[in-house]
């Protein structure tokens, strides 16, 4: 049940759901499932050990396996869900997009993004936004649909695999204990951030089972830290504070943008219904009961939100608490009046931040160029 005030999600009438798949159940369900397929219920530690641990969802690569149930328990625990419709690259190949289609012909989008000494993945959660914010791609676009957990778990399962083999950013050499090849790169996934095309909270259940899917040790789930997950949100106050309830230790994002409310209920429509001082607070909750400190994305708007007060108004509300500020130079996005803000605004902002004590970092704008970059993500074929 969603919590008193949360915004709910009802599928269009007629809307297939996802196919159940391994990553969508817990242990103790998928050992129901493969049960109830007429298989011994150990068979589905070996399933998840293939999925979760080895990457391998082709039932031929299962030896482990008696080769007559091996179709039958693909079949009944790993559907196909999405199929790649096209990566594309810039960044002399470390950033990369994926176009996905998923089992119902509805489009998503993803980055994997490598860095000297991480890689990071930004995932989506639904297909499309309904928060509505004017300077973002895919709140323009409207929302489709959730995603299921295992429609979100896969865009990562599909991406270490990649990693691994070498399709993606290296030669796919041997990786070392902590994942390093022996060029230096990375060839493990570091780092997710829930901040492709969707409002996670607003899909909260699935991300919430999709967290403990990435995060449980093998072979039922993933085994990745917590603590390299960041879970962003425009703030919707009722799910920030269930979140806090969970006993996470990921790190929670808001997408302010503003730090008055007159302004914010344009820039992020969700504000007429709960307010900056109710999403700082929430935020807070979350940073006093999980141990983290929160991010604030703030997307710096040329003559829009970039003025020195904005900059000393944030300060003020932020300051003395456990935050770090992410400043986002707005990436283009087609048909917007808006763009990013001049440089010495941008570093008057800064200053103003820093004279509250405020840690402030500017993003790396990475994938500007296959419209990849934050805010840009609109899942089109053209």
């Amino acid at each position: 049940m969603p919590a008193p005030g949360e915004l709910t999600f009802v599928a269009p009438r007629g809307a297939k759901k996802p196919p159940r798949h391994l990553a969508d159940l817990t242990p103790a369900e998928r050992r129901e499932a493969v049960a109830a397929l007429g298989e011994k219920p150990f068979r589905a530690n070996q399933v998840s050990r293939h999925y979760f641990a080895r990457y391998a969802d082709d039932p031929a690569s299962w030896t482990d396996i008696p080769a007559a149930a091996r179709e039958k328990l693909a079949a009944g625990l790993l559907p196909d869900l999405m199929s790649v419709v096209r990566h594309v690259s810039c960044d002399n190949d470390s950033t990369r997009k994926t176009l996905w289609r998923l089992f119902d012909g509805t489009l998503v989008e993803s980055v994997l993004m490598r860095y000297p000494d991480r890689v990071t993945m930004c995932i989506s959660s639904q297909a499309g936004c309904g928060m509505n914010c004017p300077f973002c791609a895919t709140g323009q676009a409207g929302l489709d649909r959730n995603l299921s957990t295992a429609e979100i778990v896969h865009q990562i399962v599909a991406a270490m695999r990649d990693l691994r083999d070498g399709v993606f950013g290296g030669p796919g050499t041997a990786a070392s204990s902590d994942g390093t090849d022996v060029s230096g790169g990375r060839t493990r996934l570091s780092n997710i951030v829930f901040m492709g095309m969707g409002e996670p909270l607003a899909n909260y259940n699935r991300v919430a089972a999709a967290i403990r899917r990435l995060t449980d040790t093998e072979p039922d789930g993933l085994g990745i830290s917590q603590r390299g997950i960041t879970v962003s949100t425009v703030g919707l106050v009722p799910a920030m504070r269930r979140f806090a309830d969970e006993g996470f230790k990921c790190r929670l994002a808001v997408s302010l943008h503003a730090p008055d409310d007159e302004l914010r209920n344009t820039l992020v429509p969700v504000n007429t219904r709960w307010k900056v001082r109710e999403v700082l607070d929430a935020a807070w909750e979350y940073a006093e009961k999980s141990g983290r400190r929160i991010s604030i994305e703030y997307a710096l708007i040329k003559d829009i939100n970039d003025q020195a007060w904005r900059a000393d108004l944030l300060g003020r509300l932020l300051k003395g608490h456990r935050v770090h500020v992410n400043l986002i130079p707005l990436n283009p996005t087609p048909g917007s009046k808006w763009t990013a803000s001049r440089p010495e605004d941008e570093k008057a902002f800064v200053a103003a931040l820093e004279a509250h004590g405020v840690p402030v970092t500017v993003r790396d704008t990475r994938g500007q160029e296959i419209d990849g970059a934050c805010g840009q993500l609109a899942a089109t074929e053209r």
